[in-house]
């Protein structure tokens, strides 16, 4: 039996409308799914749709084809698919088939993806531009050539070939960026469920654990509430934690060392983001309480910055600022605020940006920057705060007390009419919110 979807058809119906209205009625539009990809020998990684597939149509399944070819007169959203096969489906799973396509998808018209190679270049002619996403998939990008290549032959028979190719992503990322009502629904669900994983992993960690099983905890709770993890989950313990995209896992949590749990789960294709740093006994040492304390500041700081009107930018800015204070007050870095700040020598210790967009993609689409200015946020836009500090474990340069420290704190952010709201905000943020909630059973 087919999941129902995540959305309304009628929605998804109205986001290929708007973005046909942004493409113009002498363009056509081509989104083919994520392939399946090969894990070992005749195994798979499990499959996961194309992002822009599943914004358009809510449509799981790979070999299949969305093309949009707005002001024809047969219909415009046309999805090629696999038909049904009881033979196959009986060791894979139900397919939806074209019949499926325009029950449960609402699509105008559906055919086999078998004859993809016969009908798209018909689709194609008397068509000016062509969107779609040159580079993702070498293979398709050789076949839509090849079809615009046919159609080009015809030319002396009177076909008229598009001319231009444009990237999809013009149009189409800047349509995702903004959150509709369902969208913030399916993401504070996946926010939630995050949240639990993380509290969970709180309360079973202990010293002489692996960060393995600290991962385990995590992301047993995911798969408990029908999500999947979003990402590749981070657990990393004492100097671990300095690697950014630490993603091994496999070392010892030591008593008396921190572990930083970075970690989001994915629910019906939205993503959560979170992190949070905590000791593995519960309890924070001076120095470890200084420098997480220090993170907290500049996530407030970065906080603030969420609202209508203000530059993405500034949140990080700000951030910057108050982590370059906090690095000089406690004599990890030397020299002046305003020459540590302009210099770039915080980046030794915070080497990342503080967030990025959020949403069908962990790292979700959009520009941050419009002619070379930093946007302004605008209500529906979903980012992470995330500012850190990472003390390498052979940083000789400060004292040994500081060394191996890792700390970073991110939240999931939407930005509302008259502010923000923060997806994650019921997770232990602060330090005593963190010693409490472990030490409470």
């Amino acid at each position: 039996m087919l999941k129902p979807l995540a959305i309304p058809s009628a929605t998804y119906a109205r986001r290929r409308k708007q973005l046909m209205r942004m493409a113009g009625d002498d363009a056509i539009l081509v989104l083919p799914s994520a392939p399946e990809r090969i894990r070992s020998r005749d195994t798979y990684y499990p499959y996961r749709q194309d992002s822009d597939l599943l914004y358009l149509a809510g449509f799981q399944e790979p070999e299949a084809v969305l093309v949009l070819v707005p002001g024809r007169q047969h219909g415009e959203s046309i999805l090629f698919c696999r038909e049904r096969d009881p033979e196959r489906e009986g060791w894979d799973g139900p397919r939806c088939g074209p019949e499926g396509a325009v029950d449960r998808h609402g699509m105008d018209d559906a055919y086999p993806i078998a004859d993809l190679d016969e009908i798209l270049p018909g689709l194609l002619e008397g068509r000016s531009r062509v969107y779609y996403h040159f580079g993702r998939d070498a293979e398709f990008d050789l076949k839509l050539i090849g079809w615009v290549n046919r159609v080009r032959a015809m030319m002396r028979m009177g076909a008229q070939p598009p001319h231009e190719f444009l990237e999809l992503g013009h149009l189409l990322d800047e349509q995702r960026l903004f959150k509709s009502s369902d969208e913030l629904k399916l993401m504070q669900r996946a926010a939630n469920i995050s949240v639990l994983a993380h509290q969970v992993a709180m309360r079973a960690s202990h010293g002489g654990m692996h960060e393995f099983e600290l991962q385990a905890e995590i992301e047993r709770v995911f798969r408990a509430h029908d999500a999947v993890p979003a990402y590749s989950s981070i657990v990393g313990a004492g100097g671990n934690a300095c690697v950014l995209h630490y993603i091994a896992n496999d070392g010892p949590m030591i008593d008396g060392e921190l572990v930083l749990v970075d970690a989001g789960a994915e629910y019906r294709g939205y993503a959560s983001d979170i992190t949070r740093t905590f000791p593995v006994n519960g309890r924070f040492t001076r120095e470890q309480r200084a420098l997480h304390d220090l993170v907290g500041q500049a996530h407030a700081a970065a906080l603030a910055q969420a609202r209508p009107g203000v530059a993405y930018e500034a949140g990080h800015q700000a951030a910057v600022q108050v982590l370059t204070e906090g690095l000089l007050s406690l004599g990890l870095l030397k020299g002046t605020l305003r020459d540590n700040v302009a210099q770039g020598h915080y980046k030794r210790y915070y080497r990342h940006k503080t967030g990025h967009w959020l949403g069908l993609d962990v790292h979700d689409v959009g520009d941050y920057r419009i002619d070379g200015q930093s946007r302004l946020l605008e209500p529906g836009m979903v980012f992470t705060i995330e500012p850190g500090l990472y003390i390498p474990p052979d940083d000789t340069s400060v004292h040994r007390k500081w060394r191996g420290i890792g700390i970073r704190t991110e939240d999931d952010v939407v930005i509302t009419r008259d502010g923000h709201r923060v997806l994650t905000d019921a997770l232990a943020r602060s330090a005593d919110q963190i010693q409490h909630w472990m030490a409470t059973c």
